[in-house]
């Protein structure tokens, strides 16, 4: 206990400085504005963003990505409950009941236990982390190559069950991204690999050009094809602070969404999204009036939140302890600490304390400034939903490609983004994810170095990947999972999401 508090003393003396508070403010307010806009997720504005960090410490570059995220989470709540327009896929739930008691005339109760509870659940993430960190890093470092491999295979196949759509379509595309990974320089020897005798692929693929034209300018392409749509908005607003009777009907919600949140975020797959239909579930059987759910439940919006914000910070565990990034958006997040020279792992908590304990701390810090700033601003963030799309994503075009420029002023990095924004356009239209493909690219290189390390160790016997307790439970849990997506109903419900994308 006391080197807990010793390790979180040491956190907060790196967020309190000035330049990391800013650099946390800044996240955490352009991922609330880009939760409050549809269509563009915190995926894209981490892809599109990333550069501007490149000149920035490590430290801060991660607490400004991190806000960004979570900041993400917590704006698309705002627009779900005033115009039941969910500004993320994870605030869809949100939008069930807390549109309906906007429509009631409480949007300012929903908002208000909706900040609430994000805050609470921010909190308990914050110390579930900061806990199991230790532990888990202390585990990783006793792991083999063999257990690694597997442990990446798992993330790979959980990556490829969990994707919408056609199986096949989401296997093509996790393969595709292996194989980039595998472009340019052998780790080992430097001899030149799928290069095609061009030296502009020696280096590989860049993430951030490849993830923010696959998923910045694409998705800006798919809303620019889209019909504007501009929602209603109510002015009847009403009281931001719960009474007393509602904190109460609200709590047990709360503790027990932060809690949900927090378990299932540690998960591979869409933490955020899955935790808050769970948890909605949840409040719907514990409840005594089942029947309020749908028609302005508060519980509907609180214990959503809850989980939503506590599965979005606990993301962040297996890739800080393991190395092994859980989303699309924790890969990103992996890559842009390689390119600050920083691997993600159990080295991280050893050999950069400050930055890890420092990213840890600055989700509380940041979960308090977005209840500091949000909700004086609902009035300022609804306005933004007015602004038409055709003028604001040219300008989100330009800063993606004077941000891309800027880091080695390359034109052809700039031409490199305009043509993974086509295919990744391409793919949408053809309903292929391209998040799996993200996790190859990132993850191929860690299994490829893994997969050889245990080669040369156990003298080439591929005993060592089968022998081991772990490796082999790891194993079965792949070959099972994987059975288990071939299940009807499994595959009727892959079919949904692929449609609703």
């Amino acid at each position: 206990m006391a080197d807990l508090f010793h390790n979180l003393y040491l956190g907060f003396s790196v967020i309190l400085s000035f330049e990391n508070v800013l650099l946390c403010f800044i996240g955490c307010f352009v991922g609330t504005l880009i939760g409050v806009l549809p269509g563009i997720g915190p995926l894209a504005t981490i892809a599109i963003l990333m550069p501007i960090t490149y000149n920035t410490e490590p430290v801060g570059a991660l607490i400004m990505l991190a806000g960004i995220y979570y900041g993400s989470q917590y704006g698309g709540s705002t627009t779900a409950i005033l115009v039941n327009m969910p500004g993320e896929s994870s605030s869809i739930v949100t939008a069930l009941d807390g549109h309906a008691m906007a429509k009631q005339g409480k949007a300012g109760k929903a908002l208000g236990i909706a900040a609430i509870g994000s805050f609470v659940a921010g909190t308990f993430a914050t110390l579930v982390i900061a806990a199991t960190a230790l532990p888990l890093s202390d585990l990783a470092l006793s792991l083999t190559a063999g257990n690694y491999f597997a442990l990446m295979l798992l993330g790979l196949s959980l990556a490829i069950i969990l994707a919408g759509g056609s199986l096949l379509k989401a296997i093509g595309m996790l393969i595709t991204g292996v194989m980039m990974a595998l472009v340019g320089a052998d780790q080992v020897t430097g001899e030149p690999r799928l290069t095609f005798g061009t030296d502009l692929l020696y280096n590989g693929f860049d993430i951030a050009i490849v993830s923010m034209g696959l998923f910045g300018i694409a998705e800006i392409l798919r809303n620019l094809e889209s019909r504007e749509q501009r929602p209603v908005v109510s002015s009847v607003i009403g009281s931001l602070l719960p009474n007393r009777k509602d904190i109460g009907e609200a709590s047990g919600a709360i503790a027990r969404g932060s809690l949900l949140g927090s378990l299932i975020g540690i998960i591979p797959g869409n933490g955020a999204t899955l935790s808050t239909f769970a948890s909605y579930a949840l409040e719907k059987r514990v409840s005594r009036h089942p029947e309020r759910f749908g028609k302005g439940a508060i519980q509907g919006v609180a214990g959503p939140e809850a989980a939503n914000n506590a599965a979005a910070q606990t993301t962040f565990v297996p890739l800080l302890t393991l190395g092994l990034p859980s989303t699309a958006t924790m890969a990103l997040v992996g890559g842009a600490m390689t390119l600050h020279g920083v691997i993600p792992g159990p080295q991280v908590v050893a050999k950069h304390p400050d930055l890890f304990w420092g990213v840890i701390t600055s989700m509380w810090v940041g979960n308090l400034m977005l209840v500091i700033i949000n909700l004086p601003l609902i009035s300022i963030w609804v306005k933004f939903l007015k602004v038409p799309y055709h003028l604001l994503f040219p300008m989100i075009v330009l800063f993606c490609c004077v941000g891309i420029y800027s880091v080695n002023a390359r034109p052809s990095d700039v031409l490199q983004v305009a043509v993974f924004g086509v295919v990744g356009y391409l793919l949408s239209k053809l309903r292929f994810e391209a998040a799996p493909l993200l996790l190859g690219l990132v993850l191929g290189g860690m299994l490829e170095d893994n997969l050889r390390r245990g080669l040369i160790l156990s003298q080439g016997s591929i005993g060592t990947f089968i022998g081991e307790p772990l490796t082999l439970l790891t194993l079965s849990v792949i070959g099972i999972a994987l059975c288990s997506a071939l299940l009807p109903a499994i595959r009727k419900n892959r079919a949904y999401l692929g449609e609703n994308e």
